[in-house]
């Protein structure tokens, strides 16, 4: 088996006129209570988060959006390379921040603005290593754990919405495809770091399949 590489510059990138646009996702897992474990089945929620080198706080995995990808395929891999996890990812995003990186104002473009997705990632499978192992260590945390190393309030907004969407969903259907969702013009870039939309605003209008198979996902529906 070939060794999976991460992508590296900026010449597929995807922009909306001055932002950069940006993919991402909240890996999570349901582990059982052993507390418990003999009465009725309860289970705890789990986030995954990772490190950055000589940072203390924490991010999720999200990266560029490029050209030859669509929104779904380019979360899926910002999870695998950052990551190492595989999953069923959500069909509808969690919502979309436009925000600016405070440590790295000018990486995104000359504004240094971002237009980021965020989607929920049920994780099936966790790689022993991956592209970008030695720049990420992943942590499972509890949610209260994770408010408190999100690095970003945007980041903790997601988490919120993802927190109140989870607890309202029921079981559904999943399927091995991969919904391509246009990209929508943007009004109003906003200010540093304020969420923009925290709903999703469109059906999707197409499906294809995943066209990377080493960072296939399942996309819910």
């Amino acid at each position: 088996m070939a060794s999976l590489q991460a992508r590296t510059g900026r010449e597929k990138q995807r922009y909306e006129g001055q932002l950069r646009l940006v993919a991402g996702c909240i890996p999570y897992r349901l582990e059982q209570n052993v507390e418990v474990c003999y009465s009725n089945s309860e289970n705890k929620l789990l986030v995954l988060m990772i490190s950055s080198p000589n940072r203390k706080d924490l991010v999720f995995p999200k990266g560029g959006w490029e050209e030859d990808e669509n929104m779904h395929d380019a979360a899926c891999r910002e999870a695998l390379e950052e990551a190492g996890v595989k999953g069923i990812l959500s069909e509808n995003p969690l919502g979309f921040w436009v925000f600016r990186s405070k440590s790295r104002q000018n990486n995104c473009n000359l504004e240094g603005g971002c237009k980021g997705f965020m989607f929920a990632l049920k994780v099936t499978e966790e790689l022993d290593s991956w592209p970008e192992q030695a720049l990420h260590e992943r942590k499972w945390l509890t949610i209260e754990e994770a408010f408190k190393f999100c690095r970003y309030d945007w980041m903790r907004d997601a988490l919120n919405i993802f927190l109140t969407t989870f607890s309202k969903e029921k079981p559904i259907g999943m399927r091995e495809e991969s919904v391509e969702l246009p990209i929508r013009p943007l009004s109003d870039a906003g200010d540093e770091c304020q969420m923009a939309s925290s709903g999703y605003f469109g059906k999707p209008s197409t499906v294809q399949h995943l066209q990377n198979t080493s960072c296939k996902c399942i996309v819910q529906g």
